[in-house]
């Protein structure tokens, strides 16, 4: 998701002001084509509005926007996670990109040794992309003599609140992908099904605007928090995307954080 200004309130005489939020302020775009789809011949580039997202989904207003992250910011924040000494071996961790949209994360994950990944995604056309993309990913890697092994990938059509989350370790992937009342029913989630596994789940929060839930989360433990820098090439992306959302900017860097989850006081 990109940077969010600061709301604004509607100027038209209503039954009710409606406060504007920063999501409504984004407008549809397609272009220009990531460097990532122009190496790969993938579909991850542009910007959809949750206004092109609803579904019919009692929490359609919660959701915020698809645009892809930045090879750079997730590799860099793997890397940040794997110095956090956690308890299992990264080959032993499920990746799941909760929100996965057009499917970049998830391709970008599998090129790492984890046990799995899954994309976790509840539009239906958003899926769609990300099948087509990552079926794409798998045969020119399948090809390709010199491309390296990716780990076991697929994307699942299913809401965050209802999908059965692994049992084994895992790593969950948020780039912004709802806002507050969702992220408190998915953090939920997460307690009942690792409740008996403290320490076996961590999360890589990018664009991290509800941080201070978890911060304040008796079950969630800070490992590491700051803003990653994309590289100049993901930079030069960034800033020609942006340039068309008139409220919004690049700074060139997301602000990220890693979060375990420890138990209600089980561990330190």
């Amino acid at each position: 998701m990109a940077k969010a200004p600061k709301a604004k309130t509607a100027t038209k005489t209503t039954a009710k002001v409606q406060p504007i939020r920063p999501r409504d302020l984004l407008i549809a775009t397609a272009t220009p084509i990531h460097p990532f789809d122009q190496m790969h011949g993938t579909d991850t580039s542009g910007l959809v509005p949750a206004s092109d997202l609803v579904t019919g989904h009692e929490n359609d207003e919660h959701v915020t926007a698809y645009y892809g992250v930045a090879p750079s910011i997730l590799r860099t924040l793997v890397d940040h996670w794997r110095r956090t000494d956690p308890p299992a071996h990264i080959t032993d961790y499920t990746f799941l990109d909760v929100g996965a949209g057009k499917g970049r994360a998830v391709m970008l994950a599998s090129e790492l040794p984890f046990r799995q990944v899954i994309g976790v995604e509840l539009n239906p056309a958003m899926a769609k992309i990300a099948e087509a993309n990552v079926a794409l990913w798998k045969r020119t890697h399948k090809a390709d003599p010199t491309a390296g092994t990716i780990a076991p990938t697929r994307i699942v059509l299913e809401d965050a609140l209802s999908f059965e989350l692994p049992t084994t370790p895992t790593v969950v992937f948020l780039f912004h992908p709802f806002e507050a009342p969702v992220m408190k029913l998915f953090l939920r989630r997460i307690e009942a099904a690792f409740a008996a596994h403290p320490g076996t789940v961590d999360l890589l929060y990018v664009n991290a605007e509800h941080g201070s839930m978890l911060e304040k989360h008796p079950a969630f433990h800070l490992l590491w928090q700051g803003s990653v820098p994309m590289t100049p090439e993901d930079h030069a992306a960034d800033l020609e995307a942006i340039a068309q959302q008139a409220e919004y900017g690049s700074t060139g860097d997301e602000l990220c954080a890693l979060y375990r989850y420890t138990g209600r006081g089980k561990l330190a």
